[in-house]
């Protein structure tokens, strides 16, 4: 038997698809989660070893959504942010170059309120605050359970799961990821590549206090991140080439100890590796539309970025905060919140937004990640002009913390 009980059946109910539900639960609808993972495994240290950097925007998000009580003790402020231009390891190396780029959050402090220019979060906690959360607001999570097929009709879409029962409502909402089931049964095709790169996270302890400081030096296999956590931990996200991303993820803890000390040794003195490693490859993924008749898309299931400025997660919050103001705004004056006028502003609102950045951050991987002298030299200046231009250092560090553009009031810290 059917069920159309809710507005919107939400498919992934991981970082981007509990945010909007609770979202959309603000601003007065009723959602239903679906995901094929137990909701209690998504909550074990081992199921996400990542840290996310929160822009300063994002984290006034989640205090509208009341999670920001459970995140602080656990939220590490990013008060500064440097990011030099790196050598490869080893005494033939040309020496590393002297440009770098320093920002501050006190430059903008007077505009955004004292904030940070970011939080680092380690992505466990945020998933057990939005499950508590998502429980605290009674929305109902059936998981583990599969999206198999969506069916759209007149008035409803219907979604039919792995175990044969189906439910319905107005809208369907992928979020998923990358391999979004929605995003196909809904015909919108991705086109990207692969950077043969894969991302080294593990998280370490350090010899010394951080001062909430991070760390992104370019090398030319890629970023090495060191972003600072809660305990005088922090996060390192290292990009290799995926064959020796894999090498490393196997080496044992003291080989892996000795590559991170031959490239970091002065930095990381006494550093200690606690916890596993993880490796996750990157790639660029961008849908070719965000909507298609009674359904939507959202967060990595839209958009997949290389991790180079940390900003995949907040883009797929944008994104959730930008849909559920548009279909809390539309369910209030009656509007059917599955038709095509009204996702249509919801695409409107983000399809831009989406692709320049992943344009942007596609270009600055492609010019950091080599040892060409010609292009070394062009970054370089590049740094140094902007770190001397303190409008132009100020500019970068607004659209860093999510706060330029047209804003959706979550966004902006107001509740739908």
């Amino acid at each position: 038997m059917a069920q159309t009980d809710y507005d919107i059946i939400i498919a992934g109910a991981g970082l981007a698809g509990a945010t909007f539900a609770l979202a959309a639960a603000q601003g007065g609808l009723k959602p239903v989660l679906v995901d094929p993972q137990p909701f209690d495994a998504q909550l074990a240290p081992t199921f996400d070893g990542r840290s996310t950097a929160v822009a300063y925007s994002t984290f006034r998000m989640l205090d509208a959504l009341g999670l920001g009580e459970s995140l602080r003790p656990h939220a590490c402020r990013m008060d500064r942010i440097l990011v030099t231009d790196g050598k490869r390891p080893g005494a033939a190396s040309r020496p590393p170059s002297p440009a770098f780029i320093r920002f501050d959050a006190e430059e903008i402090g007077d505009r955004n309120g004292g904030e940070p220019l970011g939080y680092m979060l380690e992505n466990r906690r945020i998933r057990t605050g939005l499950a508590q959360a998502v429980t605290a607001a009674g929305i109902e999570v059936r998981a583990p359970a599969a999206v198999a097929a969506v069916d759209v009709g007149p008035g409803l879409a219907t979604v039919t799961l792995k175990d044969g029962s189906t439910m319905q409502a107005p809208l369907v909402v992928g979020a998923e990821g990358r391999g979004s089931t929605v995003r196909q049964a809904a015909g919108i095709d991705t086109f990207g590549w692969s950077y043969g790169q894969s991302g080294v996270v593990a998280t370490v302890r350090l010899g010394r206090d951080h001062g909430n400081v991070a760390h992104e030096y370019f090398l030319p296999d890629g970023p090495f991140a060191i972003l600072p956590l809660t305990e005088q931990r922090a996060s390192l996200v290292w990009t290799e080439s995926t064959r020796r991303a894999e090498a490393l993820k196997a080496a044992s803890d003291e080989a892996f100890h000795a590559h991170l000390m031959r490239r970091f040794g002065e930095f990381l003195d006494g550093v200690e590796v606690v916890g596993p490693r993880f490796v996750y490859p990157l790639s660029l993924s961008l849908a070719e539309k965000l909507v298609a008749p009674r359904i939507a898309i959202l967060g990595d299931a839209a958009h997949g970025v290389h991790p180079v400025a940390g900003q995949g997660l907040n883009m797929g919050l944008k994104d959730a905060a930008a849909l559920a103001e548009v279909l809390s705004d539309a369910v209030r004056i009656g509007e059917d919140i599955g038709s095509e006028l009204v996702l249509e502003r919801y695409a409107r609102w983000r399809r831009f937004d989406n692709a320049a950045l992943a344009a942007g951050f596609d270009g600055f991987v492609r010019l950091f990640s080599n040892d060409l002298p010609p292009v070394r030299l062009a970054r370089d200046l590049g740094m140094a002009a902007v770190n001397r231009i303190a409008p132009l250092r100020r500019a970068f560090m607004h659209e860093a913390g999510g706060a330029t553009g047209d804003l959706p009031r979550l966004l902006r810290g107001e509740s739908l």
